[in-house]
């Protein structure tokens, strides 16, 4: 059975408007990992676009389709190096556009997330809010949950991916400055609060006025760091349990201090939460 799985967070710097150069750079880094043991690559939100565009009209040229050229691209490079990767896009379809991450692995395209919780920072001023749920996938690896950047502040989002099983959660990221909180404390707290590994990868650098602060980390279902990042570019490693995040029974002294974050819930008071 497998149990101990090698995740990598590769935190760059995408640049605006050049998805061929970004997905150049973004293969050569699952090149690298995979190199290194990897077998989950984990790259930022919006790593093939860029994130701050002024309009929706300025982010048409760049949108990509699911699948497509780029996402048809990854998988041959996910076959070729037996790897599965989560990497960020912009998506198209019909008339809507959505901040999309896609799972993909060696067996191809696996699912695809759509941003839900959209801010009013950068494209997601002018994007369409996700309309597909949560999803959890079963892969040879692992069950691999997805969500982006600000979903995380929202701790239903975990929640719902942790019933669902899922054993890791990836989130993209584009953090920028001020945002310095959610890397330290909120982020460790969604990992912690469910049993669950995390794998949250920010960008670097500037992009038209706006700083992005990396501090990308990879965090083990107790809560724990494995690794974390500065604001330069850099792959992070780190080796999580299946095992560890599917026992969610923590036991301090057995029969006197033990602790169920699933079993212990009481959702018949929790209705006021899904409520508009």
């Amino acid at each position: 059975m497998h149990d101990k799985t090698e995740v990598a967070a590769v935190q760059m710097e995408p640049k605006i408007k050049k998805n061929s150069e970004n997905l150049e750079e973004i293969i050569g880094r699952m090149r690298v990992a995979a190199r290194s043991g990897a077998e989950l690559v984990v790259f930022p939100e919006c790593a093939l676009t860029g994130y701050v565009f002024a309009n929706r009209e300025e982010v048409l040229p760049y949108i990509e389709m699911v699948p497509g050229p780029s996402t048809r691209k990854l998988e041959a490079c996910c076959r070729e190096l037996g790897v599965y990767t989560v990497v960020g896009l912009v998506e198209t379809t019909g008339n809507k556009y959505f901040n999309t991450a896609v799972l993909i692995g060696p067996e191809g395209l696996i699912g695809r997330y759509r941003k839900i919780h959209l801010p009013f920072l950068g494209v997601d001023r002018f994007l369409d809010p996700g309309d597909e749920p949560f999803k959890v996938y079963k892969t040879g690896i692992g069950n691999i949950g997805m969500f982006i950047c600000y979903d995380c502040n929202f701790p239903e989002s975990a929640r719902v991916m942790a019933l669902m099983g899922v054993d890791i959660l990836a989130l993209p990221t584009n953090w920028p400055e001020g945002r310095e909180k959610v890397p330290k404390y909120v982020v460790p707290t969604r990992a912690f609060e469910n049993k669950v590994h995390l794998v949250a990868v920010n960008r670097i650098g500037w992009e038209r006025g706006t700083g992005f602060i990396g501090q990308s980390k990879i965090i083990n279902s107790r809560g724990d760091i494995l690794a974390q990042a500065g604001k330069e570019a850099e792959i992070l490693y780190g080796k999580v349990s299946l095992a560890e995040s599917r026992e969610k029974r923590v036991i301090f002294k057995p029969g006197e201090f033990e602790v169920d974050c699933i079993n212990d819930r009481r959702p018949e008071f929790y209705d006021r939460i899904t409520k508009t």
